[in-house]
């Protein structure tokens, strides 16, 4: 079935065809916006860099010349190598006045001769779809007091033909310090970016994605989903400019007590700062016999887990076995774990909210116990994240025994419920642009572990043991929380091994169905889930696939 899965080398040139249908659109948008009420004027600022050829440059400006959308201006800025180019037959040519070969400041001179409303700083290795101004123009119209706005982008060879497509989230602060998924095909307020206090000389170097980091803590970002950019060199990979991009994440988390790295696969990392007093952290584990594997979860946690403020909470749901009544007598002569006794018919909701109910931490982490602990700051690397003002739910990356990945946030609305994304996928792979190994907001993860504060689950109401006995009670939680003005955050540094319902009927077992189908029609009632657009999705991505395939 995986296998089946998989798509073929021309699938997105059959999306292409098929969905963008980009000349019926240019042709459209040609007729549709001089009826606009409100036109707004874009300025596309041009830098011609150092060892920049005039065939790179007439390739940018070739896609200039060919817009559709009429009210826009470009503003040059040369290097002081720069050559000579033939004047583009463009609505209006501004030439900055001297020449730079800092790129920071040519952005900023760009931004000063600019009479647009908004600004365009089109990117070296950056050509513009023909529709490209028109989209965003529209936005803008559609959003005037949004400040940033943004559009997917895709790579193209010197021959124009397209590959590798960048269907982008909605606005993710935490992915974009991770990530830099704007500067590539962005629109800026140019009153907001003449505003900012200067750039720093030391972040020249990634001049436009430090600004766009200050720019959007203060604004509203919006998301335009189309493909407006092509890039040339998108899949190179350059250490000056993650190490600049780096740099300018660092000094933008650095007054919130915050430090930073080069993370995986070409990302930064940001590492927020621990309490001074490590929170209590109470440690919830459902369990009915299978003691081998309960015994591997407690022992990862009590053994291998450098966090060491912590209490195990073993809520026993009618253990018979001898071994298993043997290891609860003998573990919880340990003062950190109890075992509490809960005979009710299995209900995972209502052994969690009763675990929640004895628990003396600030802070739960409900826990499988078929969880193996394969990295001791698990839970230090969560707790950064979970006190964090703002934050609901924490969940980490979880493996499969294989090492592939089973859990890495879940989608809303996959297979009109909820999935995990980029399940399957190997651990050491990229994957969909790095998505898997950057912590970002999402809108639920799992409850096999879950980090969440004591006092906001107790404000949602906590799980819904009746409507949700079995499956959907986290993510119902997650969506509770983030109906409540809270972020849920996946954390894929913190990675354990998911011996997934090893000790549980799956749902598809015919015991389980009649069940489960219920929790599904109740979960698509409250929420929405057969129409739901989750913020982490797009529509361009195939809605029954958890590994980011393209919708045809």
């Amino acid at each position: 079935m995986r296998a089946c899965l998989k798509q073929g080398p021309n699938a997105y040139r059959d999306w292409i065809a098929l969905v963008e249908r980009r000349p019926e659109m240019v042709a459209k948008a040609a007729q549709d916006w001089p009826e606009w009420p409100v036109r707004p004027r874009l300025s596309v600022i041009l830098y011609q860099a150092p060892g920049e050829t005039s065939a790179d440059v007439e390739r940018r400006l070739a896609s200039l010349e060919v817009q559709t959308y009429g009210e826009w201006e470009m503003v040059l800025a040369q290097s002081r190598a720069a050559m000579p180019t033939r004047p583009p037959v463009v609505p209006r040519l501004t030439l900055v006045p001297g020449r730079t070969d800092n790129p920071a400041k040519a952005l900023i001179q760009g931004i000063e001769c600019a009479t647009g409303d908004y600004i365009l700083p089109l990117g070296a290795d950056t050509l513009l779809a023909p529709d490209a101004l028109y989209h965003l123009a529209r936005a803008v119209a559609a959003n005037p007091e949004a400040g940033v706005f943004y559009g997917d982008e895709d790579r193209i060879n010197r021959k124009g033909l397209r590959s590798h497509p960048w269907f982008k989230p909605r606005w993710n602060p935490d992915l974009f310090l991770a990530h830099d998924y704007l500067s590539g095909a962005c629109l800026i307020r140019r009153e907001d970016a003449l505003a900012m206090p200067p750039i720093h000389p030391a972040l020249s170097a990634a001049g436009l994605y430090a600004m766009l980091i200050h720019m959007t803590a203060q604004t509203e970002v919006v998301h335009v989903p189309r493909v407006i950019a092509h890039r040339q060199n998108a899949g190179a990979n350059d250490p000056d400019a993650l190490a600049a991009r780096a740099a300018a994440v660092a000094h933008h988390v650095a007054p919130m007590g915050a430090s930073t790295r080069i993370g995986a696969h070409g990302t930064v990392a940001v590492d927020w700062p621990m309490p001074e007093m490590q929170p209590l952290v109470s440690i919830i584990i459902p369990t009915r016999d299978h003691v081998r594997l309960l015994r591997k979860c407690v022992t990862g946690v009590l053994n291998a887990t450098r966090y060491r403020n912590i209490e195990i909470l073993i809520i026993d749901n009618g253990s018979v076995e001898a071994e298993t009544l043997d290891y609860f007598a003998r573990v919880s002569g340990n003062p950190r774990v109890r075992v509490i006794r809960d005979d009710r018919p299995f209900n995972w909701s209502a052994l969690n909210n009763l675990g929640a109910r004895e628990a003396r931490g600030e802070y739960l982490c409900l826990l499988n116990n078929d969880i193996e602990i394969t990295d001791e700051n698990w839970l230090s690397t969560m707790v950064r994240q979970v006190v964090r003002p703002g934050v609901g739910a924490v969940g980490a990356k979880l493996l499969y025994p294989d090492g592939t990945i089973q859990h890495a946030g879940v989608v809303i609305g996959l297979g009109k419920a909820a999935g995990h994304a980029h399940r399957f996928q190997p651990n050491a792979e990229p994957g969909y642009f790095a998505r898997a190994h950057v912590p970002h907001r999402v809108s639920a993860v799992t409850g096999a572990c879950m980090l969440v504060s004591k006092a906001l689950f107790r404000q949602v109401g906590g799980l819904d043991e009746d409507g949700f006995a079995v499956a959907f009670n986290d993510v119902d939680l997650c969506l509770k929380l983030q109906a409540a003005g809270y972020h849920n955050i996946y954390e894929p540094r913190a990675v354990l091994v998911h011996h997934e319902s090893k000790s549980r009927a799956r749902d598809t077992h015919a015991t389980q169905v009649e069940r489960y189908q219920r929790e599904l029609a109740l979960l698509q009632e409250r929420w929405g889930t057969a129409t739901y657009a989750d913020p982490l999705h797009h529509p361009a991505l195939d809605p029954t696939s958890e590994t980011y395939r393209i919708a045809l």
